[in-house]
Protein backbone atom coordinates (compact mmCIF):
# COMPACT_ATOMS: atom_id res chain seq x y z
CA UNK A 1 0.00 0.00 0.00
CA UNK A 2 2.82 2.56 0.59
CA UNK A 3 4.48 1.88 -2.92
CA UNK A 4 1.12 2.21 -4.14
CA UNK A 5 0.17 6.00 -2.30
CA UNK A 6 3.75 6.80 -2.92
CA UNK A 7 3.22 6.09 -7.33
CA UNK A 8 0.02 8.07 -6.74
CA UNK A 9 1.66 10.97 -5.32
CA UNK A 10 4.73 11.11 -7.33
CA UNK A 11 2.16 10.82 -10.76
CA UNK A 12 0.09 14.21 -8.96
CA UNK A 13 3.04 16.08 -8.79
CA UNK A 14 3.96 15.41 -12.24
CA UNK A 15 0.70 16.18 -13.50
CA UNK A 16 1.05 19.33 -11.79
CA UNK A 17 4.40 20.45 -13.26
CA UNK A 18 2.93 19.83 -16.73
CA UNK A 19 -0.42 22.27 -16.23
CA UNK A 20 1.51 24.90 -14.75
CA UNK A 21 4.39 25.26 -17.19
CA UNK A 22 5.33 29.10 -18.83
CA UNK A 23 3.92 32.39 -18.12
CA UNK A 24 0.47 33.58 -18.11
CA UNK A 25 -0.75 36.02 -20.51
CA UNK A 26 -1.39 38.82 -17.64
CA UNK A 27 1.92 38.03 -16.58
CA UNK A 28 3.31 39.07 -20.10
CA UNK A 29 1.12 41.83 -20.63
CA UNK A 30 2.80 43.28 -16.93
CA UNK A 31 6.37 43.27 -18.22
CA UNK A 32 5.78 44.61 -21.88
CA UNK A 33 4.21 47.51 -19.74
CA UNK A 34 6.91 47.93 -17.17
CA UNK A 35 9.30 47.83 -19.61
CA UNK A 36 7.33 50.34 -21.92
CA UNK A 37 6.99 52.55 -18.89
CA UNK A 38 11.11 52.33 -18.14
CA UNK A 39 12.18 53.04 -21.61
CA UNK A 40 9.81 55.92 -22.32
CA UNK A 41 11.95 57.48 -19.22
CA UNK A 42 14.85 56.50 -20.41
CA UNK A 43 14.96 57.29 -23.55
CA UNK A 44 15.20 61.07 -23.53
CA UNK A 45 17.93 60.87 -20.64
CA UNK A 46 19.97 58.83 -23.10
CA UNK A 47 19.70 61.15 -25.83
CA UNK A 48 20.48 64.43 -23.68
CA UNK A 49 23.60 62.49 -22.04
CA UNK A 50 24.83 62.01 -25.93
CA UNK A 51 24.48 65.42 -26.65
CA UNK A 52 26.11 66.62 -23.45
CA UNK A 53 28.83 64.08 -24.67
CA UNK A 54 29.48 65.67 -28.04
CA UNK A 55 29.12 69.41 -26.54
CA UNK A 56 31.76 68.12 -24.02
CA UNK A 57 34.57 68.13 -26.94
CA UNK A 58 33.53 71.91 -27.36
CA UNK A 59 33.83 73.05 -23.66
CA UNK A 60 36.82 71.48 -24.28
CA UNK A 61 38.57 72.99 -27.03
CA UNK A 62 37.54 76.40 -26.28
CA UNK A 63 38.75 76.24 -22.96
CA UNK A 64 42.09 74.47 -24.34
CA UNK A 65 42.64 77.55 -27.44
CA UNK A 66 42.03 79.82 -24.67
CA UNK A 67 44.84 78.63 -22.34
CA UNK A 68 47.26 78.06 -25.28
CA UNK A 69 46.27 82.06 -25.66
CA UNK A 70 47.01 82.44 -22.66
CA UNK A 71 50.31 81.08 -22.57
CA UNK A 72 51.21 81.86 -26.56
CA UNK A 73 50.79 86.04 -25.39
CA UNK A 74 53.48 85.05 -22.57
CA UNK A 75 55.83 84.20 -25.21
CA UNK A 76 55.24 86.57 -27.69
CA UNK A 77 54.10 89.83 -28.35
CA UNK A 78 50.45 89.32 -29.46
CA UNK A 79 47.67 85.99 -29.10
CA UNK A 80 48.26 83.80 -32.44
CA UNK A 81 46.32 84.45 -35.41
CA UNK A 82 44.83 80.72 -36.07
CA UNK A 83 44.75 77.79 -34.39
CA UNK A 84 48.07 75.62 -35.82
CA UNK A 85 50.09 78.64 -34.59
CA UNK A 86 48.92 77.36 -31.16
CA UNK A 87 50.16 74.05 -32.09
CA UNK A 88 48.38 72.45 -29.60
CA UNK A 89 46.79 69.67 -31.13
CA UNK A 90 43.30 71.07 -32.02
CA UNK A 91 41.49 70.44 -35.46
CA UNK A 92 39.72 73.24 -37.22
CA UNK A 93 36.85 71.27 -37.91
CA UNK A 94 35.18 67.86 -36.29
CA UNK A 95 32.38 65.83 -36.64
CA UNK A 96 30.41 68.18 -34.22
CA UNK A 97 31.70 71.35 -34.48
CA UNK A 98 33.71 73.71 -36.42
CA UNK A 99 36.33 76.30 -35.13
CA UNK A 100 36.79 79.65 -35.82
CA UNK A 101 39.89 82.19 -34.72
CA UNK A 102 38.89 85.67 -34.89
CA UNK A 103 41.20 88.08 -36.12
CA UNK A 104 43.29 88.38 -33.50
CA UNK A 105 45.03 91.70 -31.87
CA UNK A 106 47.32 92.79 -29.66
CA UNK A 107 44.96 92.81 -27.01
CA UNK A 108 42.36 90.84 -27.20
CA UNK A 109 41.12 87.14 -29.00
CA UNK A 110 38.23 85.31 -29.94
CA UNK A 111 37.53 81.46 -30.44
CA UNK A 112 33.54 80.73 -31.65
CA UNK A 113 32.82 76.88 -32.12
CA UNK A 114 29.95 76.62 -34.19
CA UNK A 115 27.63 73.13 -34.05
CA UNK A 116 27.16 71.24 -36.82
CA UNK A 117 24.09 69.68 -35.57
CA UNK A 118 21.92 72.95 -34.85
CA UNK A 119 19.10 70.98 -33.31
CA UNK A 120 20.37 69.07 -30.72
CA UNK A 121 23.87 70.80 -29.96
CA UNK A 122 24.58 74.24 -28.09
CA UNK A 123 27.51 76.53 -29.63
CA UNK A 124 30.00 77.73 -27.70
CA UNK A 125 32.28 80.69 -27.84
CA UNK A 126 35.27 81.99 -25.84
CA UNK A 127 38.31 84.90 -25.29
CA UNK A 128 41.23 85.96 -23.99
CA UNK A 129 41.85 89.82 -23.21
CA UNK A 130 44.35 92.02 -21.60
CA UNK A 131 43.41 93.46 -18.45
CA UNK A 132 44.55 96.97 -17.17
CA UNK A 133 46.68 95.63 -14.92
CA UNK A 134 48.55 93.36 -17.43
CA UNK A 135 47.55 90.04 -16.60
CA UNK A 136 44.94 88.34 -18.72
CA UNK A 137 41.33 86.56 -18.37
CA UNK A 138 39.80 84.21 -20.19
CA UNK A 139 36.18 83.45 -20.80
CA UNK A 140 34.52 80.84 -22.54
CA UNK A 141 30.43 80.90 -23.08
CA UNK A 142 27.80 78.52 -24.46
CA UNK A 143 24.32 79.03 -25.74
CA UNK A 144 21.23 78.75 -23.33
CA UNK A 145 19.06 76.64 -26.13
CA UNK A 146 20.63 74.77 -28.56
CA UNK A 147 22.07 76.80 -31.58
CA UNK A 148 19.58 76.44 -33.44
CA UNK A 149 20.68 77.90 -36.92
CA UNK A 150 24.26 78.67 -38.66
CA UNK A 151 24.15 82.00 -36.65
CA UNK A 152 27.56 82.58 -34.41
CA UNK A 153 27.63 82.03 -30.91
CA UNK A 154 27.55 85.36 -29.07
CA UNK A 155 31.12 86.19 -28.71
CA UNK A 156 32.08 87.75 -25.46
CA UNK A 157 32.24 90.91 -24.40
CA UNK A 158 35.80 91.88 -23.64
CA UNK A 159 37.02 94.90 -22.12
CA UNK A 160 40.34 95.71 -20.32
CA UNK A 161 38.31 95.77 -16.67
CA UNK A 162 35.89 92.96 -16.86
CA UNK A 163 34.97 89.94 -19.33
CA UNK A 164 30.85 88.89 -20.40
CA UNK A 165 28.92 86.43 -22.42
CA UNK A 166 27.26 87.90 -25.23
CA UNK A 167 23.66 88.06 -25.86
CA UNK A 168 21.68 84.54 -25.50
CA UNK A 169 24.69 82.95 -23.78
CA UNK A 170 26.04 82.06 -20.22
CA UNK A 171 29.41 81.94 -18.96
CA UNK A 172 30.52 78.13 -19.05
CA UNK A 173 33.41 79.10 -17.07
CA UNK A 174 35.97 81.19 -16.24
Amino acid sequence: MKSELKAKFLSHILSKKKENEGFTLIELLVVIIIIGILSAIALPSFLNQAAKAKQSEAKTYVGSVNRAQQSYRIENTSFAGDIDSLQIGIPTDTDFYSYKLSAADVTSTTIVANAKDFKSLKGFSGGVIILDSGQTAAIACQTKAVQGSNADPAIPTLTTSSTTCGTGTLENMK
